[in-house]
């Protein structure tokens, strides 16, 4: 369904701010000081406080708050000035929020349900706006998520942390974005050992020989929400995903402008060239030129497909990290899929999945997607961005995590009010965009875009900066400055470092309206569920050469046009029957189109390849290691042969013979159990390099199964290699890249050796 365009109004109507329309949907509009949704009403008589009469979906646990009222000193804080009272009170409440957020310990707290430092969510509040705001305790939340190796923490994650999550490089961007607000030397050489420790793991642990980053999505992190159901955390670990990628790809330039500036030309030009290197990876296998946007992850076993799902963050921050080009920049604002309630985390949802990350709008992301829309000049983008992270500020009288993307409710599986990363966003909505506030190491840059419907004088006073502290006055519309003044001198647009006392800026933008751009407006779409398949035999298709398992079958799905059928990654025919001749060896898997054209995730991938089983040498059945996290409830069960090999700290190398017959491309995965912890959380993943020859090949990831699960079995990604004929010598080894986030546990038991001739 598409809905109604944003009403852009002539100047002529800002005489009367109270009642122009700002930005409309068929789900809302913002009014004058109002929200307006259906029958529900949000406004503010006066700028520090917020009246709603919203009630939220009947039963639904949180509570809402139908009214605030600022009861915070903000003296010290910059201060928003505008004729418009709603924006002047969504934009104290993040600033009363945010005071809220700092705890006794100096630190910023996650949410109001949620105590602690978390790397993730406060480096991406720190890069929005905490920086600036919050500095000192930016700092000291940075440096709590400093392991004792000098490494960054990724927190407790899918399967016990990294590698399996990998998104902890946000933390290099938001360390290197508080350099640039302090201009701190001695924090600059701090970080840079840091980054660069953590970065020398990664590239060592998770970047394929083609320069790609493997694992998880960064913050969405719950799996069963954003990835089919039969993919377990080791599968989460060999995929490559659009968001964590491009933060590499921007950790890496964090590093190289480090280097450079503390003099290390060498490593400079070597991190240079890695995000290069990246940078060209990202676009040559995640871009998908059919559908104007990035695709959210590729996923697989020995032969990966793409997601072809968008996803906000990750578009988002490849515009903002110039991964996309100008022209593909353009056409991501244009065609990302947008409901009347604002740009989901990622589109199509799955329909089976109740809302969290699925089906659903995080407004700090929402913020992330503004400043994108605001780089890219899409200005309808920009102000239907800006609503729907206003939207619910006011609505909720709080900073909501995330909302119900069909209703716009905050009826999700989990949420919080007084959420860091959405009041960050809140902030810089208002400092980065509408003001164009941006830090360079040695100046304040101003790059100021109001859209029209916004345009409107207004201040921003007690701004501080270095040994400077600034008001700021903006007035107009557009996102060109026809004149920029500091104390009434006419200057360019920008302040330098060591810029002192206090100053009067005065920016005029130009009134210029920019070439119309589009936005993709949609009704939210629900995929088709996931075909589970299975390779069976059928003596029809028997004969010789031909693989036992020679038959692909599939549960047959409601409201399924058609079923595509791939092989190896690639797609070899369309169906409208539950079956299909898999006669040649091959990976097999099967995705359900509906009647509008919308892909499922495609099913489990499953071979009739050949295939060599090499037992462990030996083998125990009980488990000796200091290591073991929780022990077993029952004797363990389900190995092969006489037992497993356990592996720890201090266990040897385990080193096995294969005999190789033919000579072709071989994947090489492993048996393993893993019982230390729960699938979701905590961090205790076993990892391993797999070594042939006595050269390393790749890593394998044996993440947690379970509490104490030591029955549950599982596959660790697999290894590709080359192998000639003849008699090869597989290693299981740990090397000091392997250690884990725990820095305690990294063990688990390995049954056997797969090994499968995947390729010539």
């Amino acid at each position: 369904m598409k809905h109604a365009l944003l009403s852009l109004l002539g100047a002529a109507a800002f005489a009367a701010p109270l009642s122009a329309q700002i930005v409309s949907t068929p789900a809302y509009k913002w009014q004058g000081d109002s929200i307006i949704q259906g029958k529900y009403k949000a406004y503010s008589p006066d700028g520090i406080s917020l009246i709603s009469d919203y009630s939220a979906q009947p039963g639904y646990f949180m509570p809402i708050e139908k009214e605030w009222h600022l009861s915070r000193d903000l003296a010290g804080l910059p201060r928003l000035h505008t004729p418009n009272k709603l924006h002047e009170a969504v934009y104290n409440l993040g600033l009363e929020e945010m005071l809220n957020a700092v705890e006794p310990d100096t630190t910023l707290r996650t949410g109001k349900e949620w105590a602690g430092v978390w790397t993730r969510d406060v480096s991406y509040s720190i890069i929005l706006s905490m920086a600036w705001l919050q500095p000192e305790a930016s700092e000291i939340s940075l440096r709590r998520k400093v392991s004792p190796t000098g490494r960054i923490i990724q927190d407790t994650g899918s399967g016990g942390a990294w590698p399996v999550s990998s998104d902890r490089m946000i933390w290099a961007i938001a360390a290197y974005e508080l350099y640039k607000v302090t201009g701190s030397r001695e924090w600059l050489e701090y970080i840079y050992p840091i980054i660069a420790n953590s970065m020398e793991d990664d590239l060592k642990v998770l970047y394929t020989d083609g320069g790609m980053v493997r694992g998880e999505t960064s913050f969405i992190d719950w799996r069963e929400q954003s990835y089919p159901r039969w993919m377990q955390t080791a599968d989460i670990f060999r995929s490559q995903s659009l968001s964590t990628s491009v933060v590499h790809s921007q950790a890496l330039q964090v590093l190289s402008d480090i280097a450079a500036e503390l003099g290390y030309k060498e490593a400079s030009s070597r991190y240079g060239t890695l995000r290069d290197s990246l940078v060209g990876q990202i676009n040559a296998q995640l871009w998908m030129p059919s559908k104007g946007y990035y695709a959210m992850y590729d996923y697989g076993r020995n032969f990966p497909i793409l997601n072809p799902r968008a996803e906000c963050l990750g578009e988002s921050l490849a515009i903002l990290y110039n991964v996309a080009t100008p022209e593909q920049a353009a056409s991501i604002t244009e065609n990302y899929p947008t409901t009347p309630f604002g740009a989901p985390v990622f589109f199509p949802q799955i329909a089976d999945m109740p809302p969290y990350h699925n089906n659903a709008l995080w407004p700090w992301v929402a913020s992330y997607w503004a400043l994108a829309n605001a780089k890219t000049g899409n200005e309808l983008g920009l102000i239907e961005a800006i609503g729907s992270v206003f939207r619910p500020a006011a609505l909720f009288t709080t900073n909501k995590e995330n909302l119900v993307i069909d209703n716009g409710d905050i009826a999700t599986e989990l949420n919080s009010s007084n959420m860091l990363w959405c009041l960050a966003g809140n902030l810089a909505i208002t400092q980065r965009i509408l003001f164009g506030i941006t830090f360079t190491p040695d100046a304040l840059e101003f790059h100021p875009f109001v859209p029209q419907t916004m345009a409107a004088d207004r201040s921003l006073t007690d701004f501080r900066y270095r040994g400077a502290t600034l008001d700021i006055h903006v007035s107009g519309y557009g996102n060109v400055i026809k004149e920029f003044k500091l104390d009434g001198r006419s200057r360019s647009a920008e302040l330098p470092g060591d810029i002192k006392g206090h100053h009067k800026v005065e920016i005029v933008l130009a009134d210029n309206t920019p070439e119309p751009m589009k936005v993709n407006h949609t009704a939210n779409v629900k995929a088709p569920l996931t075909p589970i398949a299975r390779l069976s035999h059928s003596p029809e298709l028997a004969g010789e050469g031909v693989p036992a398992n020679n038959l692909l079958q599939w549960n047959p799905i409601e409201y399924i046009h058609h079923y595509v059928v791939l092989r190896n990654g690639e797609r070899v025919g369309t169906t409208r029957r539950t079956s299909w001749d898999a006669t040649m060896p091959g990976e097999w898997q099967v995705i359900g189109v509906s009647d509008a054209g919308v892909e499922s995730f495609a099913s489990e991938p499953l071979d009739n390849f050949e295939t060599i089983v090499l037992e462990m040498p030996a083998e125990n059945a009980s488990m000796l290691s200091p290591e073991v996290s929780y022990q077993p409830s029952e004797p363990i069960e389900g190995f092969h042969g006489a037992g497993f090999v356990e592996l720890d700290h201090t266990s040897v190398p385990v080193v096995t013979d294969v005999d190789i017959q033919t000579p072709g491309t071989y994947s090489i995965s492993l048996v393993y159990a893993n019982g230390n912890g729960p699938v979701n959380t905590e961090n205790k993943c076993a990892i391993r390099t797999i070594e042939v020859d006595g050269v390393p090949a790749g890593t394998v990831v044996m993440p947690h199964r379970g509490v104490a699960n030591w029955n549950d079995w599982g596959m660790t990604n697999s290894v590709a290699v080359p192998l000639a004929p003849g008699t090869h010598r597989i290693g299981i080894t740990f090397r000091p890249e392997n250690e884990n986030m725990n820095l305690n546990t990294n063990h688990a038991l390995v049954d056997r050796v797969i090994i499968k001739k995947i390729g010539k």
